[in-house]
């Protein structure tokens, strides 16, 4: 079974809170997080494949009074599975990697990734030592992995698998410098 991509993205964020900071990886989890509502907590990235997930363990690190959430897709995790290792060293209790899993790289074509091929995720995730792994895949798993997010406690990394679908693109802010500015005053950072 598998979710519609936005849908779980606009149930995942809406009722983040206000100590909730957002890392969308490239492509759909930032247009579909944009689509959810833009947020001045959300550190969209543009051009930065793969680093969806150190930059959230970095903030996790910097900030830790407030819940941080990566969003990233499949294709991006892949990229950056040896973040996976560092994340499960550090174990911030404040941080959850959550990928949105539809088994394509839909940024370039809708290849097939390697994750419909048979890598794992959840299992490198808890072979690095995240302890806390879910299989997201209804949306009874769906508001679990919500209540865990509102509850963080622990590190987290959770695999929600979503239809490969295209829908119209929302997108954010594309000004980096505008983006970290605004990102940086909602987290009370003088410039």
């Amino acid at each position: 079974m598998t979710l519609e991509r936005r849908a779980a993205m606009a149930k995942l964020l809406a009722s983040r809170g206000d100590d909730l900071l957002v890392v969308p990886g490239l492509g759909s989890t930032a247009w579909d997080a944009a689509a959810a509502g833009d947020n001045d907590r959300n550190f969209y990235l543009w051009g930065a494949m793969g680093g969806a997930a150190m930059i959230g363990l970095g903030l996790a690190l910097a900030q830790p009074t407030r819940r941080v959430a990566v969003i990233t897709g499949d294709g991006e995790m892949l990229m950056g599975l040896g973040s996976l290792a560092t994340i499960g060293i550090q174990r911030p209790r404040n941080l959850a990697v959550i990928v949105f899993d539809n088994g394509v790289y839909g940024e370039t074509g809708m290849q097939p990734s390697h994750t419909q091929g048979g890598v794992d995720l959840i299992g490198v995730a808890r072979a690095c030592g995240i302890a806390a792994c879910l299989d997201v895949r209804d949306q009874n798993a769906l508001a679990g992995l919500v209540r865990r997010l509102k509850n963080l406690r622990e590190t987290l990394f959770a695999r929600v698998m979503i239809a490969a679908e295209e829908p119209p693109r929302v997108l954010p802010l594309r000004d980096g410098v505008a983006l970290k500015e605004r990102f940086r005053a909602a987290v009370g950072v003088k410039p």
